[in-house]
Protein backbone atom coordinates (compact mmCIF):
# COMPACT_ATOMS: atom_id res chain seq x y z
CA UNK A 1 0.00 0.00 0.00
CA UNK A 2 2.61 2.29 0.58
CA UNK A 3 1.71 5.52 1.59
CA UNK A 4 -1.45 5.67 -0.12
CA UNK A 5 -5.12 5.29 1.94
CA UNK A 6 -6.20 2.16 1.78
CA UNK A 7 -9.57 1.15 -0.37
CA UNK A 8 -11.75 1.34 2.99
CA UNK A 9 -10.06 4.33 4.08
CA UNK A 10 -7.78 3.72 6.92
CA UNK A 11 -4.80 5.51 7.40
CA UNK A 12 -1.29 3.49 7.38
CA UNK A 13 0.03 2.90 10.63
CA UNK A 14 3.03 4.89 10.71
CA UNK A 15 4.93 8.08 11.96
CA UNK A 16 6.71 9.89 8.62
CA UNK A 17 7.34 12.82 11.11
CA UNK A 18 7.80 14.90 14.63
CA UNK A 19 7.47 18.72 14.71
CA UNK A 20 8.75 20.24 17.83
CA UNK A 21 7.45 23.66 18.12
CA UNK A 22 10.33 25.85 19.53
CA UNK A 23 10.75 29.49 20.85
CA UNK A 24 13.79 30.04 18.91
CA UNK A 25 14.82 27.68 15.55
CA UNK A 26 18.31 28.76 15.38
CA UNK A 27 18.79 27.86 18.99
CA UNK A 28 17.35 24.19 19.03
CA UNK A 29 18.91 23.32 15.78
CA UNK A 30 22.57 24.47 17.54
CA UNK A 31 21.12 22.06 20.46
CA UNK A 32 20.37 19.19 18.51
CA UNK A 33 23.43 19.48 16.22
CA UNK A 34 25.45 19.62 19.04
CA UNK A 35 23.50 16.20 19.50
CA UNK A 36 25.10 14.57 16.51
CA UNK A 37 22.26 15.01 14.58
CA UNK A 38 22.48 15.68 10.51
CA UNK A 39 20.67 18.62 9.42
CA UNK A 40 18.59 17.92 6.18
CA UNK A 41 19.97 20.60 3.27
CA UNK A 42 15.73 21.56 3.07
CA UNK A 43 16.23 23.37 6.13
CA UNK A 44 15.88 27.11 6.08
CA UNK A 45 15.57 29.94 8.80
CA UNK A 46 12.16 28.91 9.86
CA UNK A 47 11.97 25.04 9.48
CA UNK A 48 15.08 22.83 10.63
CA UNK A 49 14.63 18.87 9.35
CA UNK A 50 16.93 16.40 10.88
CA UNK A 51 17.21 12.89 9.17
CA UNK A 52 16.02 10.11 12.27
CA UNK A 53 16.22 6.72 11.35
CA UNK A 54 12.34 5.56 9.95
CA UNK A 55 11.32 8.85 10.38
CA UNK A 56 12.40 12.73 10.61
CA UNK A 57 12.54 15.82 12.94
CA UNK A 58 11.36 19.27 12.42
CA UNK A 59 12.01 22.19 13.96
CA UNK A 60 8.88 25.37 13.71
CA UNK A 61 8.41 27.91 15.36
CA UNK A 62 5.97 27.70 18.09
CA UNK A 63 3.28 30.45 17.31
CA UNK A 64 3.83 29.48 13.73
CA UNK A 65 2.85 25.77 14.71
CA UNK A 66 0.24 26.47 16.83
CA UNK A 67 -1.22 29.14 14.22
CA UNK A 68 -1.00 26.58 11.33
CA UNK A 69 -3.14 24.01 13.57
CA UNK A 70 -5.38 26.79 14.00
CA UNK A 71 -4.79 26.04 17.85
CA UNK A 72 -4.09 28.73 20.47
CA UNK A 73 -0.05 29.19 20.96
CA UNK A 74 -0.69 28.78 25.43
CA UNK A 75 1.66 27.49 27.47
CA UNK A 76 0.28 24.46 29.42
CA UNK A 77 3.30 22.69 31.33
CA UNK A 78 3.56 19.34 30.76
CA UNK A 79 2.06 18.55 27.00
CA UNK A 80 1.43 14.48 28.02
CA UNK A 81 3.84 14.00 25.24
CA UNK A 82 6.97 12.68 25.06
CA UNK A 83 9.23 11.02 22.19
CA UNK A 84 11.69 8.28 23.22
CA UNK A 85 15.04 6.77 21.54
CA UNK A 86 15.26 2.73 22.94
CA UNK A 87 18.88 1.13 22.97
CA UNK A 88 20.22 -2.32 23.52
CA UNK A 89 21.71 -1.91 26.78
CA UNK A 90 21.55 0.07 29.81
CA UNK A 91 25.04 1.62 29.36
CA UNK A 92 24.41 2.83 25.99
CA UNK A 93 21.30 4.58 27.79
CA UNK A 94 23.46 6.24 30.37
CA UNK A 95 25.84 7.22 27.84
CA UNK A 96 23.59 9.26 25.77
CA UNK A 97 21.78 10.65 28.56
CA UNK A 98 25.70 12.18 29.66
CA UNK A 99 26.00 12.74 25.80
CA UNK A 100 22.67 15.10 25.71
CA UNK A 101 23.34 16.81 29.05
CA UNK A 102 27.12 17.91 27.86
CA UNK A 103 25.44 19.38 25.00
CA UNK A 104 22.84 21.56 27.05
CA UNK A 105 20.03 19.45 27.93
CA UNK A 106 18.21 19.60 31.61
CA UNK A 107 18.24 16.15 32.86
CA UNK A 108 14.44 15.45 34.50
CA UNK A 109 15.26 12.19 35.53
CA UNK A 110 18.37 10.25 35.64
CA UNK A 111 18.32 6.90 34.57
CA UNK A 112 17.26 4.18 36.33
CA UNK A 113 15.71 1.14 36.77
CA UNK A 114 11.73 1.60 36.10
CA UNK A 115 8.20 -0.28 37.06
CA UNK A 116 7.62 -1.38 33.59
CA UNK A 117 10.98 -3.84 33.77
CA UNK A 118 12.96 -1.51 31.92
CA UNK A 119 15.97 1.24 32.47
CA UNK A 120 15.32 4.89 31.12
CA UNK A 121 15.54 8.33 31.74
CA UNK A 122 14.52 11.79 30.55
CA UNK A 123 15.88 15.24 29.41
CA UNK A 124 14.36 18.47 28.35
CA UNK A 125 15.57 20.42 24.84
CA UNK A 126 15.56 23.86 25.03
CA UNK A 127 11.97 24.38 24.44
CA UNK A 128 11.18 22.21 27.35
CA UNK A 129 10.43 19.02 25.24
CA UNK A 130 11.20 15.62 26.80
CA UNK A 131 12.90 13.23 25.37
CA UNK A 132 13.04 9.31 27.04
CA UNK A 133 16.32 7.33 26.57
CA UNK A 134 15.26 3.90 27.30
CA UNK A 135 16.25 0.09 26.81
CA UNK A 136 13.34 -1.95 27.23
CA UNK A 137 14.60 -5.85 27.38
CA UNK A 138 10.78 -7.08 25.96
CA UNK A 139 11.19 -5.09 22.71
CA UNK A 140 14.32 -5.71 21.15
CA UNK A 141 16.05 -3.74 18.70
CA UNK A 142 16.55 -4.48 15.21
CA UNK A 143 19.52 -4.26 13.00
CA UNK A 144 18.24 -0.51 12.23
CA UNK A 145 17.87 0.60 15.84
CA UNK A 146 14.28 0.31 15.32
CA UNK A 147 11.86 -1.34 18.22
CA UNK A 148 10.27 -4.83 17.59
CA UNK A 149 7.29 -5.75 18.92
CA UNK A 150 5.31 -8.85 18.92
CA UNK A 151 2.02 -8.54 16.35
Amino acid sequence: MGGRMTMSGALPARMTMVTLGVADVARSTAFYEKLGWKKSSASNDSVTFFHMSGTKLGLFGRADLAKDADIENTETGFSGVTVAINFASEGEVDAAFDHAVSAGATPAKRPQKVFWGGYSGYFADPDGHLWELAHNPMAPLDENGNMRLPE
